[in-house]
């Protein structure tokens, strides 16, 4: 293994990372809560 298939395999591991991410945040289940989270600046104690 040389050096540029290890840069290969880390390049493709990070953008399937960075899709799984993409995946989770635009999730249908997770709206409520992220919409939850958006509010919490503006409550008062």
């Amino acid at each position: 293994m040389d050096l540029t298939t290890l840069r290969i395999g880390a390049t493709v591991a990070c953008f399937l990372v960075f899709m799984g991410i993409l995946a989770w945040t635009f999730s249908p289940r997770n709206t409520r809560r992220f919409e939850e989270a958006s509010q919490l600046p503006f409550e008062q104690d």
